[in-house]
C-alpha cells in the first residue's frame, strides 16, 4: 500500500480489500502498533503483531467475500473516528458446504502524523450464532 486513505469511509475500502486479498502487509499498515482487538477467533490481542498472528491469520485464509454492509455508520470528530456496522463472509463448513457467516464490527481510528490509524477493533458474530452454539436461555 503506498497511501494512506483520506477519509475514514476510505480507511475501511481499503481496509475490506485488504482482508479479501488476504493481505496482512496492507493490513498493518492501516493499524496502530499499539492496537487492541477483540476478535471471532482472539478474545483479546494487544499489539498489531499479536491481532495479525492470533485474529487475521486464523480468520481471513478462510473466509471470502468480506464485506461491511451499506448501512455501516462511520462518524468522525477531529482526529478520532468510529466505524459500526454489520458485514458478512461466506465460509465453508465442516461439511464442505459453502455458507455466509454474518457478524457485527467496530473500529476506532486515531489520525496519527496525519494517517488515519485503528487502535481499536472488535468483530463478533451474530447472536443467532452464538444461540446455535451456546442453546438459548430459558425465558424469566
Amino acid at each position: 500500500m503506498t497511501s494512506t486513505p483520506a477519509t475514514p469511509e476510505k480507511w475501511l475500502e481499503v481496509f475490506e480489500t485488504a482482508v479479501r486479498a488476504c493481505d496482512f502487509a496492507a493490513g498493518r499498515t492501516m493499524f496502530a502498533d499499539d492496537a487492541v482487538a477483540f476478535g471471532t477467533w482472539a478474545r483479546a490481542v494487544a499489539g498489531l503483531a499479536n491481532i495479525e498472528r492470533e485474529q487475521w491469520q486464523n480468520v481471513w485464509p478462510r473466509i471470502r467475500g468480506f464485506h461491511f454492509e451499506p448501512d455501516t455508520l462511520v462518524r468522525a470528530s477531529g482526529d478520532h473516528a468510529w466505524i459500526a456496522g454489520s458485514w458478512s463472509t461466506e465460509v465453508t463448513g465442516p461439511d464442505g458446504r459453502p455458507f455466509e457467516r454474518p457478524g457485527r464490527g467496530t473500529f476506532v481510528l486515531e489520525r496519527r502524523g496525519g494517517r488515519w490509524l485503528a487502535v481499536h477493533s472488535h468483530f463478533s458474530l451474530l447472536p443467532s450464532q452464538s444461540e446455535s452454539a451456546h442453546g438459548r436461555l430459558p425465558n424469566q
